[in-house]
């Protein structure tokens, strides 16, 4: 059977800073984004179900870490997102997503309309 990939994408705002980068960068100021990203999960079609998997299981997954989380936040306040860079938030969204979301094989996240990070997960494991 072939295997099939579907995405869902979600959005969140938040303000952040980023603590690291040198003294007078215009990213050290506090500033805010509409983020976007987008779910990748691959799989085999459930040939009872006719899907990979149902989209609202995924949002169901992904609803609480906008709500407690993401969506509205100061992202340096939030545990494990001290230096919030794109590269740091699809690494917090990858951990804390695949053991709900098993199938996950990809997120893309867009920090601007025209700059996103890509996250594949870890190679060593499929």
């Amino acid at each position: 059977m072939e295997e099939i990939e579907l995405t869902k994408e979600f959005r969140f705002d938040a303000a952040h800073f980023l603590p690291n980068v040198p003294e007078g960068h215009k990213c050290r100021r506090m500033h805010g984004h509409s983020f976007r990203f987008k779910l990748h999960l691959k799989g085999k079609i459930d040939p009872g179900t006719g899907w990979l998997m149902d989209f609202a299981e995924v949002s169901k997954s992904v609803k609480p870490l906008l709500e407690n989380h993401l969506d509205h936040y100061l992202l340096n306040d939030v545990e494990g997102l001290e230096n919030p860079t794109s590269e740091n938030i699809c690494l917090w969204l990858w951990k804390r997503l695949k053991p709900h979301l098993p199938l996950l094989r990809k997120i893309t996240l867009h920090e601007t309309c025209t700059s996103a990070c890509i996250y594949e997960g870890p190679k060593d494991i499929v």
